[in-house]
């Protein structure tokens, strides 16, 4: 096969796309580059479902139907609505990369790219009442696995930070000793912030840093886990399954706990929580890492309070009707148009 033709491969520029183009030249973060290659993966699972190889595949062969076919296989799959169109997303990305690398292929980019993205029906998303946090965060015992778990929780209810933020977190990035203690993150696109930590959540994390972080522990990664002796980075799985072993636990007392308690809702309840505290939008926006508020609006859930005060504000007393037409006949003879 000539150089020509392996050039029209659909899947032959993905490399220099994700590890060339997207990491060294883009900067984006490995989240971001492991998200672009498994829906690139995805796609190609589905492509060779249809009997393609990867050497048939071609470019040309990328048509919108092909397209609304695949979206149509990652829902009947189980894929969520939103994980349907991070795909689609991807997939719209890598052909505009190989279109601006090769103006032949701008046609087929522009198709795809108006293939629409799936509509997410709009519901409520859950947070946790007052009861069931306090529960939560104090669910785990006194062991030392316990307190890693509390601690975990803890931070992050208190800091609203994203899991991936909270696992990417090193011991180095963790300051205790300032007036205003604060973690050193780095956020979606490589974003630096910096959130601060409350005199509750100092202690935790002192009293677990003092019981994980000895001498006999050689590792950067605030939160890890040791399996066969090798240190590594907790996972997003420990977490999530952490989480929903202490919810179970306290259903039973709490039955309006959440079916599935996830890391995000934690970030979520703190959001609206704060919202609800009347902290300004744009002071939110900075602590959750959002580029605009209007991300952080998803957030602005008013209580009950709220909008029983609004309801009842002076600005909607009822006034007293007043009488609208003229007592004199020969004016309103005229107000009717007669003479």
């Amino acid at each position: 096969m000539s150089k020509k033709e392996i050039n029209q491969l659909f899947f032959s520029r993905i490399r220099e796309f994700l590890d060339i183009y997207l990491e060294k030249q883009c900067n984006r973060s490995p989240h971001t580059i492991k998200g672009y290659r498994d829906a690139l993966t995805i796609f190609r699972r589905f492509v060779t479902s249809l009997e393609f190889s990867l050497m048939e595949f071609c470019f040309e062969d990328c048509s919108r139907d092909l397209v609304l076919s695949f979206l149509e296989y990652l829902q009947e799959t189980g894929y969520a609505i939103s994980t349907c169109n991070q795909r689609l997303a991807a997939l719209k990305a890598y052909l505009w990369y190989v279109a601006d690398c090769n103006i032949t292929y701008q046609q087929i980019a522009l198709i795809i790219s108006r293939v629409p993205f799936l509509k997410e029906p709009e519901k409520e998303k859950e947070i946790l009442n007052k009861e069931c946090l306090i529960a939560l965060l104090s669910a785990p015992t006194s062991s030392k696995i316990g307190i890693r778990d509390t601690t975990i929780m803890v931070v992050l209810y208190d800091t609203a930070i994203r899991l991936s933020e909270l696992l990417g977190l090193r011991v180095s990035d963790v300051n205790l000793v300032k007036s205003t203690p604060y973690f050193r993150i780095y956020g979606k696109g490589d974003k630096e912030r910096i959130v601060s930590l409350s005199d509750n959540t100092v202690e935790h994390l002192k009293h677990y840093i003092k019981l994980y972080h000895n001498n006999r522990i050689s590792t950067e990664h605030l939160f890890y886990t040791i399996i066969h002796n090798q240190v590594n980075a907790m996972s997003s799985g420990n977490v999530e399954r952490l989480i929903n072993k202490y919810a179970k636990q306290i259903r039973k007392k709490y039955p309006e706990c959440p079916e599935k308690v996830h890391p995000h809702m934690l970030r979520r309840t703190r959001a609206t929580n704060l919202y609800q505290s009347d902290i300004e939008l744009e002071l939110i926006s900075r602590i959750l890492g959002h580029s605009s508020t209007q991300t952080t609006r998803i957030y602005a859930k008013p209580s009950l309070e709220m909008i029983k005060k609004a309801m009842e504000s002076d600005d909607q007393l009822i006034t007293e009707d007043k009488q609208l037409w003229p007592e004199d006949e020969a004016e309103l003879a005229k107000l009717f148009g007669l003479r």
